[in-house]
């Protein structure tokens, strides 16, 4: 693993709504430029950029026209390059969001593969051999398209109609037009993607959060196939860029890193019960007491035994495709659940604006096929200046509508209120950096996560010299006992102060305690 994501802390940009330089309602990386010390003064030292490259923009950038050009929206290559260097001269590593799934239909291999006649690219893409035939009960295909040129066939989707599917082969072929993974198309299409790497990594890109990486192999129900894919992208990038990293948008971390990937989220789909914890009508996090975090707890400790050291699991704030963390906790509870995000295993990940509570914006109207995602992509709350320090064009222009209360949190004003949101995430940030025990890599056992009851208490580290975590996000004080019999020195805290004292733990209301055991 490279040395630098062993502390790793990661702020996640969604470029069009972080920073607008030049006047046109959406960000760019000139933007991106200019808030770099404001990343490194809140203690992250890593950034994940979601899509930047040329996109028709259906799907947010998510359907590429050109794996090779930034989008002219956001900059030119030579921004881009730029933006590489600026931020390592501040110690930030920047990975980009590479989409190797599918591309756009305005995408020119798949116009080419539209064509009827044969050609280089009519294979590398997934069609069938009728207009009739489509994929239903196919793993990892989900839909298709139809009717779109005079080649006979149909052409799998990965997500929406805009979106073709790369063709990387079947595991399981039972049809003539189900090519192997080894196929000559599916082989030329994983080429092309490492020369797409390559580009960018020369250029000064530190790796790369990988969209939807459980799908490259269709039919494939176990995902034997897919590791196997990935492993091969893994032996490439140590061969050629060992200081560089893959992160899978996977969600089942013991067969991403078994595939290769150095990270791996626990996400809002599948097992995880994530959303237990800020995102249900009674999150675990919030003071009416009324959560559970035991099944996350136990999911958890479930993956972390799969991964046996092999990476990180991740664990973030929020995202571009999920609700704000702000939705349904206030900015006390905020604090707490902060104290929980970057006192975890794994790099943590913040989502732009969650340090200040940004709010979920509501029923607003979809942008390029945000849906109900849009308001949680609206654009960034730096001060109270026009558009909120955002862009200085009309409001009109905006690439999507500004939170519209006027008691809008703003960067600005959590900077100079030392009793903040913001200033407990740096707090907490420069706490994780100051006790090893807490960052990526350090060991986790969870003490106390009853169902249905608070507190939540883990340790990180080993018990001789470890650090204690006792969460009670609940308007009730309470206790519990552990088997750890003495704290020692108290590291942070939140509310009121924890005391353990021959086992017993009691833990005060709407409080956040880390405390180093002895």
């Amino acid at each position: 693993m490279p040395e630098w994501l062993k502390d790793a802390i990661f702020y996640e940009i969604y470029p069009q709504s972080f920073k607008d330089s030049n006047s046109d309602g959406i960000g760019d990386f000139e933007g991106i430029i200019s808030k770099l010390d404001y990343i490194s003064k809140l203690g992250c030292n890593a950034i994940w950029m979601n899509p930047c490259f040329e996109s028709p923009f259906s799907d947010a950038g998510y359907d590429v026209a050109d794996y090779y050009k930034a989008a002219p929206r956001y900059g030119t290559n030579d921004d881009l390059k730029r933006l590489f260097d600026e931020a390592h001269k501040r110690g930030i590593h920047v990975l980009l969001d590479l989409v190797p799934g599918h591309t756009s239909i305005k995408h020119p291999w798949f116009k080419e593969s539209m064509k009827p006649e044969k050609n280089e690219y009519s294979d590398r893409y997934i069609w069938t051999d009728s207009i009739w035939t489509g994929f239903e009960g196919i793993n990892n295909i989900s839909g298709s398209l139809r009717g779109i040129s005079d080649r006979d066939g149909s052409c799998a989707s990965n997500f929406f109609s805009t979106q073709p599917a790369l063709n990387y082969g079947f595991a399981v072929r039972d049809k003539d037009w189900m090519l192997a993974p080894d196929a000559p198309p599916c082989v030329a299409n994983k080429e092309e993607m490492k020369n797409v790497m390559r580009f960018w990594m020369n250029m000064g890109c530190d790796g790369f959060r990988v969209d939807m990486a459980h799908a490259m192999i269709k039919n494939d129900p176990d995902d034997s196939a897919t590791i196997e894919f990935w492993k091969e992208f893994r032996a490439f990038m140590d061969e050629e860029f060992p200081d560089k990293v893959m992160l899978s948008e996977w969600g089942e971390p013991d067969k991403s890193l078994a595939g290769g990937f150095h990270m791996d989220f626990l996400l809002h789909f599948g097992p995880s019960h994530y959303l237990d914890l800020f995102r249900v009508e009674e999150p675990f996090f919030s003071r009416r007491g009324k959560g559970d975090a035991a099944a996350f707890a136990a999911n958890y400790m479930l993956n972390y035994n799969k991964t046996n050291g092999r990476g990180l699991m991740c664990i973030p704030s929020g995202n571009h495709d999920m609700s704000r963390i702000a939705h349904r906790l206030d900015n006390e509870e905020l604090k707490l659940a902060f104290a929980f995000l970057l006192t975890m295993p794994g790099a943590p990940f913040i989502y732009y604006g969650d340090e200040i509570g940004m709010k979920y914006l509501e029923g607003i109207t979809s942008k390029e096929g945000g849906f109900h995602r849009t308001g949680a992509r609206t654009p960034m709350q730096w001060d109270k200046s026009t558009n909120a320090g955002f862009s200085c064009a009309p409001s009109e222009l905006l690439y999507i509508m500004l939170d519209p209360d006027k008691n809008r949190p703003t960067v600005e004003a959590q900077m100079n209120d030392t009793n903040s949101l913001w200033h407990t995430v740096r707090e907490l940030i420069e706490v994780r950096k100051n006790n090893k025990e807490l960052c990526n890599e350090a060991s986790i056992e969870f003490l106390y996560a009853k169902t249905n009851e608070y507190p939540l208490v883990y340790l990180r580290g080993d018990r001789k010299s470890g650090v204690l975590v006792a969460l009670n996000p609940s308007g009730k004080d309470v206790s519990c006992e552990i088997d750890i019999s003495e704290g020692d020195v108290l590291l942070y805290n939140i509310g009121g102060k924890a005391a353990l004292k021959r086992g017993k733990l009691t833990v005060p209301k709407e409080s956040a305690s880390i405390i180093r055991v002895k």
